[in-house]
């Protein structure tokens, strides 16, 4: 196996951006460059889930993805974990379910929230990964 030689400040920026311990550093750099998760299928579009990944509408979001919308002035948190997506320690199966408990009332998810991938530093509006349909990155 070839070996890349990184300074203390890269290892440290990749280490930082492991959303859990099972997430390795080269985890990181393929999210990083890009590159589908290592022995997915058809770039992680087909076959079963990855650990901890969240699927909805045919979108597959990554372990440790974080979801945030405003409403009224507040800001809400949710993430990936374990095949769901959590928000208030509460799972949810679609993000318009996540977003009906935060409004009391029918909103779309999908332009309710954004997402931040785990390892990017930008966040983006959550109907964007359905346009490219598949493994969000």
């Amino acid at each position: 196996m070839p070996q890349i030689e990184v300074d203390f400040d890269v290892f440290k920026a990749i280490t930082l951006r492991r959303p859990t311990e099972e997430v390795s550093e080269n985890e990181v750099l393929r999210q990083l460059l890009n590159l589908p998760p290592r022995g997915s299928r058809d770039a992680g579009k087909a076959g079963g889930p990855m650990p901890g990944e969240w699927i909805s509408k045919g979108v597959r979001f990554p372990q440790g993805t974080e979801l945030r919308a405003s409403y009224k002035g507040e800001t809400h948190l949710a993430r990936v974990e374990n095949g769901a997506l959590v928000l208030h320690g509460k799972r949810f199966d679609t993000p318009s379910a996540a977003a009906v408990s935060i409004t009391n009332n029918p909103v779309n998810g999908w332009t309710f929230w954004e997402a931040r991938l785990p390892g990017r530093p930008t966040w983006q509006l959550l109907r964007s990964f359905r346009t490219n349909r598949g493994a969000a990155g």
